[in-house]
């Protein structure tokens, strides 16, 4: 079944922006999107991700035939429920659908065709008790992705439109912000921008993002659910990326909370010229590193690794916990005799 661009324009208004009903195919899924257990806000999914393991996992499910890494892999209904499944299974917190590929070049794909791709992918992460994300910059595709059962708009162009900050605000979702400077179309290549054109890229960043934020919430999105996300790649050099990355704790100053999305990037691969599909070893370095300094929220294509290496951050780097009859003072004074010892000796080594 294909939907023509067409069908949503004629057909009745579906609610804030427009008035439109679901064209028939919708009609069929919007019965079913009921989750099997009621999933928790954005925010509490998120905070029990941090107790368990560090940060939440945002994973990746591109609909779409050229998304840079798993473009065409998940195109039939059957291959996007097999994936939903192991993404769950995996640890997934969020599942984020997305239906437009933003690598460089990549051409607009319209909202209708968007709809069609995702809203199977929705319904069913929805039926399973997923809280979904939609990835778009597009009002009508938000609209109806929320009217599935979607949960948060992940929207990559800074607000290119605040249409979609009405829809957000008219369905009480949460928002994340990626900073951008346009349409990835006008990018020349992975990772190829100019490296002077930001004068100091976390100041620049944070100031353009800012703008965005304001926008949304004069448009009725309320303050606490706008996340901040500094759009690795989007507009970026690798050397730009990467010092974001680096300087990633300064944008504490925002008060947003973070997502980061560094899964298999090319900012990674200008490190030692792999392709995307042998970047994992970065991207979970990449975690890492962005979990240290304050992330939220990861955004991943590889849930079961990252999550695996998260736990075993967590577990590596915990505070000694005292033993029975064993007080936290004598803990950390064998933790300091330790230190001494193995401090002042290169035989320790």
């Amino acid at each position: 079944m294909h939907l023509k661009q067409n069908d949503l324009r004629t057909a009745p208004r579906l609610g804030c922006i427009t008035e439109r009903k679901p064209v028939s195919f919708l009609r069929e899924l919007l019965p079913v999107a009921t989750p099997i257990h009621v999933v928790g806000t954005f925010t509490g999914v998120v905070r029990q991700a941090q107790q368990r393991q560090g940060a939440a996992l945002l994973a990746v499910l591109n609909v779409t035939p050229n998304s840079f890494y798993d473009g065409g892999a998940y195109q039939h209904v059957d291959q996007i429920v097999r994936r939903i499944d192991e993404l769950i299974a995996d640890g997934a917190d969020v599942i984020d659908v997305g239906a437009e590929s933003t690598k460089p070049g990549a051409a607009r794909v319209p909202a209708a065709l968007q709809v069609e791709r995702a809203a199977p992918a929705i319904a069913h992460a929805v039926k399973r008790g997923a809280l979904v994300s939609i990835d778009t910059t597009q009002p009508l595709v938000a609209e109806t992705a929320l009217k599935l059962g979607a949960r948060v708009v992940n929207d990559v162009s800074c607000l290119a439109d605040a249409a979609l900050a009405d829809v957000v605000a008219h369905y009480d979702a949460d928002l994340i912000i990626m900073h951008s400077r346009g349409s990835m179309v006008d990018m020349a290549d992975f990772s190829v921008y100019d490296d002077q054109a930001y004068q100091d890229v976390v100041t620049d960043v944070s100031r353009e993002w800012l703008a965005a934020q304001q926008r949304a919430v004069h448009h009725g999105v309320k303050r606490e659910r706008i996340w901040f996300d500094p759009g690795l790649g989007f507009h970026k050099s690798a050397a730009q990326s990467t010092e974001l990355l680096r300087r990633l704790s300064e944008f504490s100053a925002l008060g947003a909370p973070r997502v980061v999305g560094p899964s298999r990037k090319s900012f990674l691969g200008a490190l030692d010229g792999s392709g995307p599909e042998r970047r994992l070893g970065g991207t979970i370095a990449a975690c890492l590193s962005a979990v240290s300094a304050g992330a939220s929220v990861l955004r991943v294509h590889d849930v079961f690794d990252v999550r695996q290496a998260l736990l075993a951050h967590k577990s590596l780097t915990a505070q000694s916990l005292p033993l029975p009859g064993q007080s936290r003072a004598s803990v950390a004074q064998s933790s300091g005799i330790l230190a001494q010892h193995s401090g002042g000796s290169d035989e320790s080594a």
